[in-house]
């Protein structure tokens, strides 16, 4: 009886997983990268130096040399990817689909780590419409991106950041409208404990996106608004006494995109006016600009950027591009009360970037060729309306080679 029962669900067990095969689909892809790069002095950045933004400000030591005036290069593989596109069957009247993607970005020193870079589900009308569910790319990232050789991808001009979100999309014609509510993961806010997502997550409310783009013929321009709003502590202390607070930071940054693309021409150009974006690898965050007497609650301030950046790519096989790159402090809309700051380049004034490239493109090959000239000033930071004065300029040179085998 026991052989029959177990020998009924295996072949109950077979069944569901051949009508599941029958159902669902799915590909591999990903590729094996490799990063040569070298710089004239030390810069921010992460992922050992693969991820590039921008040059550090002169450090200088007790005889008068720049600390951060010294070159340094670097070989890395961590950019390899690998990522499961998936296809399942109609939930409703809705097609079903999935992807989870990884690469070795997550180091810590010498130790390579495996992290997540998207895992979500995604359901698509008939109509138009589709629903996402998960971690991808954040609405700033967009569909405008800088097509270069850095593994950066225009950051710190362009915004950089996946997170897990709820994200709606519909099309009609040429219109596509977009609706996102994102959440906090990898990519964090700035605040009195450091980066972290508790930020937001005590905020209660997610991050909003809506957006419009009109696209047609190798035309995309269009539009969107996000909203942050942070809670960036719950108590605060003055003397020997622990008070509860109510603290709130809300801002509200908009951006502007064109792309274009003929035949062998690829343009694009975005501009933002950013506040508190420092979690998508853009400069800025937040100071304070009134503390309370007696409880010591605190209320904020945004810091406000404004950041270009234009792409000119051209060719197939052989494919030149161009990246310029501008950012520029704004201040803040409140003077600053105290001396705490927090978020990312907040002594910078303004950085500029040009980046030259070149790239050999085969059938599952890629080898490119860059080279990037960027200045940085800093200065000291005005507490009357956060911009930064008294500036000095830094500048770094940058040449990385890379190779690419796609499968």
């Amino acid at each position: 009886m026991r052989k029959a029962l177990f020998l009924v669900s295996c072949l109950m067990a077979f069944n569901c997983i051949h009508s599941q095969k029958k159902d669902f689909d799915y590909d591999f892809y990903g590729f094996v990268r490799g990063d040569v790069y070298y710089n004239s002095r030390s810069n921010v950045e992460v992922v050992d130096g693969l991820f590039y933004l921008y040059p550090k400000d002169v450090l200088h030591d007790a005889n008068g040399k720049d600390i951060n005036g010294l070159p340094s290069s670097g070989f890395f593989s961590l950019a390899t990817r690998v990522g499961l596109n998936m296809r399942g069957p109609a939930i409703g009247a809705a097609k079903s689909s999935a992807k989870v993607e990884t690469d070795f970005g997550g180091t810590g020193g010498i130790v390579f780590m495996l992290r997540l870079r998207q895992a979500y589900l995604k359901l698509d009308w008939d109509g138009g419409s589709s629903l996402l569910l998960g971690q991808t790319w954040h609405p700033l990232f967009g569909e405008v991106v800088p097509d270069v050789v850095n593994l950066s991808t225009g950051a710190p001009f362009q915004p950089f950041n996946r997170s897990p979100q709820v994200a709606y999309q519909l099309n009609k014609g040429n219109i596509r409208l977009k609706a996102n509510a994102v959440y906090q993961l990898i990519y964090m806010s700035d605040g009195p404990g450091g980066k972290s997502q508790s930020y937001l997550k005590n905020g209660v409310i997610p991050e909003i996106y809506i957006g419009a783009d009109y696209r047609k013929e190798g035309l995309t321009v269009g539009a969107g608004v996000n909203m942050l709003s942070l809670k960036p502590r719950l108590q605060s202390e003055m003397g020997d006494k622990l008070y509860r607070v109510n603290e709130r930071i809300t801002s509200f940054s908009y951006d502007l995109h064109a792309g274009y693309t003929h035949n062998k021409l690829k343009l694009s150009a975005k501009t933002l006016l950013a506040s508190n974006l420092g979690h998508t690898m853009l400069l800025g965050g937040y100071g304070v600009s009134n503390i309370a007497p007696i409880t010591g609650e605190q209320e904020y301030t945004p810091f406000r950027h404004s950041t270009s950046w234009l792409n000119i790519v051209y060719g197939k096989r052989y494919q030149g591009g161009l990246l310029a790159g501008y950012t520029k402090n704004l201040g803040t809309t409140k003077e600053l009360v105290s001396g705490n700051a927090y978020g990312m380049g907040l002594d910078v004034d303004r950085i500029t970037h040009l980046s030259l490239s070149m790239k050999y493109n085969r059938p599952h090959w890629t080898l490119g060729f860059e080279y990037t000239f960027a200045t940085a000033w800093y200065g000291d930071l005005r507490p009357s309306d956060g911009k930064v004065i008294n500036t000095n300029d830094v500048s770094n040179n940058r040449i990385e080679s890379v190779f690419i085998y796609h499968f």
